[in-house]
């Protein structure tokens, strides 16, 4: 993991690009626009990840002039940082959710935390609320922290991925990116 000291050597470099702040030894993220809730439209609904209009369904409409947003229990929101961030072809990174915040039931990334070396572009947060009451995010809090890896060995370049990281494209891509029996599109 990179300290403090080394993000701001490789960011010197022009292997990180980072306009943010610093946590320790990590960088770090703050709520942006635009954030989209999960819904389910009815009770057993299904969706079928081969079929991405079916995956499309789950999403209510990005809202993008949100200033306060009560994430409910249980409930499960998509949410673009603040600011982006490019990561050489030899970094990568993990995204933590800040400790306080995990005390009071947010997960801002549990499922997916890793950033892929060459990441270039708006990371979204997967926000999801384990507590038993509503808590009300708000757009540009510090919510999680990136902590940044060198790659051992030759780094393969990762190609900049359609779906994800640029214009506020937050919801899953899968069944337009992989086939049914799982090979690539």
């Amino acid at each position: 993991m990179l300290t403090a000291e080394e993000i701001a050597t490789q960011i010197d470099l022009g292997e990180i690009e980072w306009s943010g702040g610093l946590r320790g030894d990590s960088l770090l993220l703050h709520l942006g626009s635009p954030i989209q809730p999960l819904i389910a439209s009815s009770s057993g609904q299904v969706i079928d990840l081969a079929d991405q209009a079916s995956i499309d369904a789950l999403y209510g409409p990005p809202q993008h002039g949100w200033y306060s947003f009560d994430l409910a229990p249980g409930q499960i929101a998509l949410c673009q940082a603040q600011r982006p961030v490019r990561l050489g072809a030899g970094l990568a990174g993990a995204i933590s959710t800040l400790s306080h915040l995990a005390r009071v039931g947010l997960a801002t990334h549990i499922t997916s935390p890793w950033v892929q070396p060459g990441w270039n572009g708006y990371l979204t947060f997967e926000l999801s609320n384990v507590g038993p009451v509503a808590l009300r995010l708000r757009r540009g809090m510090p919510v999680s922290r990136l902590a940044i890896f060198r790659m051992e060995g030759v780094a393969q370049p990762v190609p900049r991925h359609p779906f994800y990281g640029g214009s506020g494209q937050l919801g899953s891509r899968y069944a337009n990116e992989f086939t049914p029996d799982g090979s690539w599109r």
